[in-house]
This record gives structure tokens, C-alpha cells and sequence, in this order.
């Protein structure tokens, strides 16, 4: 893939990181329905029916929840949460209202997208927002007040730097440079994973997931290695890069907003975390692909594939990143820097804005604006702070169980929406910077478990399956399981 000025290619522009990717990436889709068939109708008939049923279901459960689990808890360890069951009044249809939109906004961020529908998870947050509004469960002005626009705005900015570091030709050079120093096999994997991982800590995981996969496709295929071993190490090691930093990923980028906590500090008490985890990647990947890596066998020589690089866009894009991560560490509103920075490399003449406005992901920055809303009304109508009081006795302070219930959230509605819900829960407990750290160190490693745990994984075996190169769900779950395992294991150790 040219690393120039040209417009992507048609796969690249066919996969991006978007938030709509649903099921294991490696699958070749379904041929879509005609919308008019009557096998599509009914498609979507019985999608709505499964929704409305959960979404019913969870307001039940909540119900029961809310009135019974706290006696339960009372007489088995004398802990006193009954405000828990008596803070919500299922009296007021607002509240159930609010629970039922929630609950079904989440079933569709779990499973990526409606069945039967073109509604994607972007799209599922902006319904939701919008039925909160419209139900009356929150006001058009409170709605605009819940959006995080430091957040956003943080993420716009970060895509418009990569975008211009891509579009430069910044990390084609890159690739060839480590091309000609990689001589052994687990030299190159070593190699993959320092880069996937020290880009991922300070731009976006899924942008570098994005771009990585297609160089490290055309270096195996001409090395005539297994291209499995190295394709897994780029979004394990970009996960796990990304948990560094604040500008690592977006949940993090949502976590330094409602946090307030200063980039030094955040990077400080989880840099650590990244570098361990980053060895244990080399380390399964190794073990587990022995005869790839254990051997003295060395890698052929091979001739770097042009670049095509443009000399002052490289430097330019790269003096501004530096920048960026001075200001970042200098104390500077991540927010502001990230935006300015990405403004001023929008003054060119050498690239069309156009084309790096197609590099921006804009479902994302929709998802996350929805989910501000949806999160917000539910936390107004439902979540009193009596309410939360009670459940913040249920030992969420003590960090194997905040990162437990972190990971398994994550797991099942993924990282940004697990880290909005837990969101008020953290105002309220003792020690809310250790609180946070640890749901950005548990909520970021816990993409790692499954093919389906984050959108990096689906972003590369998107890419493979489009080069023929299959990446199955247990091959890789037996890499990803005891990687999240083991390197949430340290952080909790660690924080």
C-alpha cells in the first residue's frame, strides 16, 4: 500500500476503526438482504423483539436487584445498603423510561449492531440520546451540558495528527527502517511490538492498528514467514502500548477528562503496566509459536519497499507530535494541545484537507457524544446519590474488584461504555485518581481476551482476512486470555 499522498486504497476505505464492526472480523459476512424481502422484514421484526425484550428484561432484573439483592447482602455481611432499594422510585415512569433506553442502547453496543437494520453502535447511541430527549428523561439543554467536549475534542485533534503522519509517508519509513535491522525472527517480533506499542501509547491504538497491518502483511509475505504470529502481536501490543498514556485509546481520553488527572501522573503510574505487558506479548507469542521463534534459523535479506515519503511533511508532522507530547507532559490541556496541534498541520499545500477529514473517524466521535447523553440522563433519574453511596460500601475502592468488574464490563458492552457507566460510582469514593487509573489500566488490558474484546483486534483480522490470512477466534483467544490475565494481574499488583 502506498504510503503517500494517494487516497487509500478501496480495502482501507472499506474498513476503518469504526465503533459499527461487529463479530469476529475474521468471518466473511453474509450476503446482505434486500430490505424489501421477507426474510429481512422478519430479520428486523424479531431484532426488535429481542431488543425490547432485554431491554424490559434488564429493567426488571434492575427492579429485583434494587429490592432484594441488598437484604441478601445485609444478612451475609452485615453491610447496610438498604438506601440502594429504597433510592429509586419505579413510581415515576421517567425512571423506567430511562432504564428501558439505557438497557437497549447497551444490548446493541454489545453485539456491534441491530440485526435487520443499518443501525451500527454509533447509531445506537444517537437513538438513545435522542429517545432520552424526547421521553422527556433529560432536556435538550441538559443534554448538550452531559456532552464532554474536552474529550471530543481531544480525539479529533489526535486523528488529524495521525491522519497527517500516515498521509506523510512518516510510518513507511518507519517500517523500512526496522526492515533492515531485523535479522532473526524474534528480532522482527520484537521489533512489531516495540513499535505497535510506543506508537499506540501516544496516538490512538486503532489508528496505528490500521496502519501497521498492511506493512507488516507486505514484510512476512516477502520474508516468507507465518504471517499469524506477527499479525496477533500488533493489536496485543497495541492494547497494551495504549494504556500508558491519556492519548493511548479513547477510553483513556474519556477517563483524563472526568479525572482531571495531569498527563505526567497518568503516565507515571501506568507506563510500567505497559512495559510489562509488552514483554509478556514477546514472551506467549514466543512460547506459544516455537518453532517460529525458537530456532537460529535467521530472515533473509530483503529490500526495503519504497516509501515514497515527502521530506517536509514528515518533519513537519513530526516536530508538531513532539510538541504536543512537550506540552502534554509540560502540565498543558491535553485537549487544547491536541487540536492546535492538529489545526496548524491542516495549513499545508501539499495535502487536500479533504483527505485527511476521510482518515477521521466520525461514527466514533458520534458514539461517544450519544453514550455522554444516554449515560447522563440515566445517572439523573436513576442513580441518586443516595444510590450511590450505598453502592459505593460494595468494596468498589479495593482494587481486585474494581478491576474484575472493569474487565468483565468491558468485555461484554465494550471499554468506553463500561468506563461511562462506572463513571458515577468513582465521584464519591476516597481515593477517585487511584480509582480511575486502575479502571483505565483494567478497562484497556481487557480488550486483549477475545477477537471481539476491542476494535484493534477486529481492525487487523479485518485486514488479514482481506490479504487471505485468517485469524480464528481461538487462535487468537489462546494468546489474548492469558495475556489480559497475566498483565491485569500486575496492574493490580502494581496500583
Amino acid at each position: 500500500m502506498s504510503e503517500g499522498l494517494d487516497r487509500r486504497s478501496s480495502t482501507e476505505r472499506k474498513f476503518s476503526p469504526s465503533v459499527g464492526t461487529a463479530g469476529v472480523a475474521s468471518e466473511p459476512e453474509p450476503p446482505e438482504l434486500d430490505a424489501r424481502s421477507p426474510q429481512s422484514f422478519i430479520r428486523a421484526l424479531v431484532a426488535t423483539a429481542l431488543i425490547t425484550a432485554g431491554a424490559l428484561v434488564s429493567t426488571g432484573a434492575l427492579i429485583l436487584i434494587a429490592t432484594i439483592v441488598p437484604l441478601g447482602i445485609d444478612a451475609a455481611r452485615g453491610v447496610d445498603v438498604g438506601p440502594l432499594a429504597k433510592q429509586i422510585s419505579w413510581a415515576d415512569g421517567r425512571t423506567g423510561v430511562a432504564v428501558a433506553i439505557f438497557a437497549a442502547t447497551y444490548l446493541v453496543m454489545a453485539i456491534g449492531k441491530l440485526p435487520g437494520y443499518r443501525l451500527d453502535r454509533a447509531g445506537a447511541a444517537l437513538l438513545g440520546a435522542s429517545l432520552m430527549v424526547a421521553f422527556g428523561v433529560v432536556t435538550l439543554d441538559d443534554a448538550y451540558r452531559a456532552v464532554d467536549f474536552d474529550t471530543i475534542t481531544l480525539l479529533l485533534g489526535m486523528m488529524i495528527v495521525v491522519a497527517n503522519l500516515r498521509l506523510s509517508g512518516f510510518f513507511r519509513l518507519a517500517n523500512n527502517w526496522v526492515v533492515t535491522r531485523a535479522h532473526h525472527p524474534v528480532v522482527l517480533l520484537l521489533a512489531i511490538v516495540v513499535v505497535a506499542g510506543s506508537f499506540s501509547a501516544f496516538l490512538v491504538n486503532d489508528a496505528i492498528c490500521l496502519i501497521m497491518t498492511p506493512l507488516v502483511l507486505d514484510l512476512v509475505s516477502r520474508l516468507k514467514r507465518d504471517p499469524i504470529p506477527y499479525l496477533l502481536a500488533i493489536p496485543l501490543a497495541s492494547n497494551v502500548g495504549s494504556v500508558a498514556t491519556i492519548t493511548g485509546n479513547p477510553q483513556n481520553m474519556i477517563i483524563g477528562g472526568l479525572s482531571h488527572i495531569p498527563y505526567g501522573t497518568f503516565a507515571a503510574a501506568l507506563w510500567p503496566v505497559a512495559a510489562v505487558g509488552l514483554a509478556l506479548t514477546v514472551l506467549l507469542l514466543a512460547l506459544i509459536y516455537r518453532r517460529e521463534f525458537l530456532s537460529r534459523e535467521r530472515l533473509p535479506v530483503v529490500v526495503a519497499s519504497p516509501a515514497r515519503p515527502h521530506p517536509v511533511l514528515v518533519a513537519k508532522a513530526v516536530l508538531v507530535t513532539l510538541a504536543m507530547m512537550i506540552f502534554f507532559f509540560a502540565g498543558q490541556p491535553v485537549a487544547k494541545v491536541a487540536i492546535v496541534g492538529g489545526s496548524l498541520l491542516l495549513f499545508t499545500r501539499k495535502v487536500k484537507a479533504e483527505k485527511v477529514y476521510r482518515e477521521i473517524d466520525w461514527p466514533l466521535l458520534l458514539m461517544f457524544a450519544g453514550l455522554f447523553i444516554v449515560v447522563a440522563a440515566l445517572e439523573a433519574n436513576v442513580l441518586t446519590p443516595e444510590m450511590i453511596a450505598a453502592v459505593g460500601k460494595l468494596n468498589l475502592e479495593t482494587t481486585p474488584v474494581l478491576s474484575a468488574i472493569t474487565a468483565v464490563l468491558s468485555n461484554l458492552v465494550s471499554n468506553v461504555p463500561a468506563v461511562l457507566v462506572l463513571k458515577p460510582f468513582i465521584a464519591h469514593v476516597s481515593d477517585p485518581q487511584r480509582s480511575w487509573l486502575v479502571i483505565a489500566m483494567a478497562s484497556t488490558l481487557a480488550g486483549n481476551f477475545t477477537l471481539i474484546g476491542s476494535i484493534a483486534n477486529l481492525i487487523v483480522a479485518q485486514r488479514a482476512h482481506a490479504a487471505g490470512v485468517t485469524i480464528g477466534f481461538w487462535t487468537y483467544f489462546k494468546i489474548g486470555a492469558p495475556l489480559t490475565i497475566l498483565s491485569i494481574l500486575f496492574g493490580v499488583w502494581w496500583l
